[in-house]
């Protein structure tokens, strides 16, 4: 899973140099598919802790988990912490995505250096994606 080589990349770095690196990352949020672009988005995709509207489908076939997001370009922080997610844990499977750890946040370093609403909004993220997988369904 690449989330741990991504998890790795900002481990050593201070919290400003982290907030940094999620909003350069933010570029790297591939965008959806053609397909769920030429229709709106289904509420049921809309991760509710967020207060940026992020939306996320969560697909499990052949045994792999895939992930599309859709997140404002003018919210390069809440952007870089779903490109994250969608960019470390796409391809990986449903054990390895059920495991993730709650405390993902403690893992990067980020609780002191993101305000309560966006740890409770990736805590959401989070949940609704182990959530998704475990029931194996796609919306």
């Amino acid at each position: 899973m690449k989330l741990d080589e991504l998890i790795d990349e900002v481990t050593d770095l201070d919290p400003a140099e982290k907030l940094e690196w999620l909003v350069e990352f933010a570029d790297e949020l591939p965008g959806i598919s053609a397909n769920r672009a030429a229709h709106p988005f289904p509420e049921s995709c809309r991760v509710q802790e967020c207060q940026t509207p992020v939306f996320l489908w969560v697909d499990v076939a052949d045994g792999r988990v895939h992930l599309e997001a859709d997140v404002p370009q003018k919210s390069p922080t809440v952007r870089g912490l779903v490109a994250l997610i969608v960019v470390g844990v796409n391809g990986a499977t449903p054990a390895e995505v059920i495991g993730l750890p709650d405390d993902l946040l403690s893992i990067l370093g980020l609780n002191g250096a993101l305000g309560m609403n966006r740890q409770q909004g990736f805590r959401g993220l989070i949940a609704r994606l182990k959530q998704a997988v475990q029931a194996g369904t796609a919306d």
